[in-house]
């Protein structure tokens, strides 16, 4: 697989796409944060109201991936963000104009939350369906690069823009800036003026459940749905007993075990920009492969870290960076493969299912990770979700997998068609992947 350089610099239509998707993640991770804040400092809602617009913001993900990915296959997606945009900056406006007119409530900023996080269910859905129509086949790989380094530059940065215009203009009126961002982001993806391919013709008998078909008939998307999933969940089981295990029982300061969880951002942006190069000199599955083992490895060494204080932090954040490195490597190769394989007449209805796997497993994990830490105390259960992590990269180590030299090989043998799907009776599931 050889890319091209200069995707930025050569494709106006790119430029424009990638700005606006930039400045939604970026406002996106501030919304996470903001909100929360919102309920809790202006109104003191406290630890329930807090959980309660935290929750509703999440919900989205969990309800509505397999519905927008099939209404989203038969509709031109570049406007429909564009709209998915407004509705996020309108949604999020009520708030500063709530609390200057004294109407500001938990309840509503549980609706407010619940608009956005369904709007940011749309973009994302149509934003992972549209990129492959907006460039060459050939830019596709440095396009998600350049749209998976701002994602991870935006999840290091959000949490502490979000405090920032929180401490400077106080929660409400940071939020009015959040809105302003989506703004942005809607100019930015409206200038990206290539024509979009008319949508494909739904099949008879497609149905809902029509993505989570594709996802069962192809082996590759099998495998990556598989990782992804189990990845998650024991990353829920992990992330919940870590802190207890480094901050209660090893006594690590608050400050510094944050200094060294964010080393994990660091070291994915490192990863989302090497990983091309990576994959044309070592072939796509054998890249694919080592980020995986950085990724899914690395973190089996977390609950055997020798020391407390400053030495405990330092040994977290390398295995935390060297974990991130494999992880921002293998989410650009993981997003650039599924684009490929999926029949370019499923992308939207694929990632719906793709996306309601992976955080459908999220609460589990996280109830998981609970019972674990009362079970086996904070570091057995630490242990127990890296090794969850080290056993999702098994569906991945394949010989069929790791022989991949470029992307396109996966792809479907010339003449044949995905599989029919049944005719449809009921709805169902799917869910997203890394």
């Amino acid at each position: 697989m050889v890319t091209r350089s200069g995707l930025l610099a050569r494709n106006r239509d790119f430029r424009w796409f990638w700005a606006g998707h930039t400045v939604s993640a970026v406002g996106s991770q501030v919304t996470a944060v903001a909100l929360p804040l919102v309920a809790s400092l202006t109104l003191d809602a406290g630890a329930a109201g807090v959980a309660a617009v935290a929750t509703a913001g999440y919900l989205p993900n969990l309800l509505l991936p397999l519905l927008v990915g099939h209404w989203l296959e038969r509709r031109r997606r570049r406007r429909i963000m564009v709209l998915a945009d407004l509705v996020r900056a309108a949604a999020l406006a009520v708030v500063p104009a709530a609390y200057l007119g004294g109407l500001l409530s938990v309840p509503l900023l549980v609706s407010v939350a619940l608009a956005v996080g369904a709007a940011g269910v749309v973009f994302d859905i149509g934003s992972f369906a549209y990129l492959p129509s907006l460039v060459e086949p050939g830019d596709l790989a440095a396009a998600n690069r350049a749209a998976q380094g701002s994602s991870t530059a935006a999840q290091v940065a959000g949490p502490g823009i979000a405090g920032g215009l929180a401490q400077l203009a106080g929660p409400p009126l940071a939020i009015a800036l959040d809105a302003a961002s989506y703004l942005a982001s809607a100019v930015g993806v409206h200038r990206a003026r290539r024509p979009e391919p008319a949508p494909p013709r739904e099949e008879e008998g497609t149905g809902i459940l029509g993505g989570l078909r594709v996802i069962a008939a192809n082996p590759w998307l099998r495998a990556m749905t598989a990782h992804a999933t189990v990845y998650n969940g024991a990353a829920q089981i992990l992330t919940v007993n870590l802190v207890v295990w480094a901050v209660t029982d090893r006594q690590l300061g608050a400050g510094l075990f944050g200094l060294a969880i964010s080393a994990a951002g660091a070291g994915a942006f490192l990863g989302t920009v090497t990983s091309l190069r990576a994959a044309d000199r070592l072939g796509y599955g054998r890249a694919f492969a080592a980020a995986l083992v950085l990724s899914t490895g690395t973190p089996l060494l977390i609950a055997v870290l020798p020391g407390s204080g400053m030495a405990l932090a330092t040994g977290l954040a390398v295995v935390q960076f060297v974990s991130g490195i494999g992880l921002g490597a293998a989410n650009v190769l993981s997003v650039t493969l599924r684009q490929i394989v999926i029949p370019t007449g499923s992308l939207a209805r694929s990632n719906g299912g793709y996306r309601l796997l992976i955080f459908g497993v999220l609460p589990i994990g996280a109830a998981a990770g609970g019972a674990l830490g009362s079970t086996l105390g904070s570091r057995g259960a630490v242990a127990v979700g890296a090794a969850g992590l080290a056993v999702s990269a098994l569906p991945m180590f394949t010989r069929r997998i790791r022989t991949l030299r470029r992307p396109e090989d996966a792809r479907p043998a010339t003449g044949t068609a995905p599989p029919s799907p049944r005719p449809a009776r009921a709805d169902a599931r799917t869910a997203p992947g890394r």
